[in-house]
């Protein structure tokens, strides 16, 4: 997790429909992680580029942009490279799956989820090899400082 509070994972929820957001904002706050909602790209980049995040979960349209350009571009960011991120639609084209991968996702879920079944994923999510050694280095590293944070 991120270096100012290693118990809370810090997720960063992108979703255009206000009801999912706030339904599967309480899900992630009732399991511990620190949520941040976003309806619009603008307002995601925003708050992308001011939070030191551990994982993004887009849903794929936010709308009208594509989710998965919108979390391209987040990951151009140097802090936000190796950051995660899970996709969430309701969509049901047969490409989907491919596309989320080719983009770099690391899961895609079908809405509508299963809470148990997100929190299961989101944990996985958190814990993939590279972040975890990305956490590693970071400790490691005498006078690191918390990503998104400068001297």
């Amino acid at each position: 997790m991120h270096m100012n509070s290693p118990e809370r994972a810090v997720i960063l929820l992108i979703d255009p429909d206000a009801i999912t957001l706030t339904g599967t904002a309480a899900v992630l706050d009732m399991s511990g992680y620190e949520v941040h909602c976003a309806q619009t790209a603008e307002a995601a980049l925003k708050a992308a580029r001011s939070l030191p995040l551990d994982l993004i979960i887009c849903d794929v349209n936010v709308q009208g942009d594509s989710g998965l350009e919108l979390c391209a571009e987040l990951r151009r960011e140097a802090t936000l490279a190796d950051v995660p991120v899970m996709y969430v639609s309701s969509l049901q084209t047969p490409d989907i799956i491919r596309r989320v991968h080719e983009a770099g996702g690391a899961y895609y879920l079908r809405k509508p989820y299963d809470p148990d079944v997100l929190i299961e994923l989101v944990s996985k999510a958190l814990w993939m090899p590279h972040l975890v050694n990305t956490r590693i280095q970071q400790a490691r590293t005498p006078h690191s400082q918390p990503r998104g944070v400068t001297a």
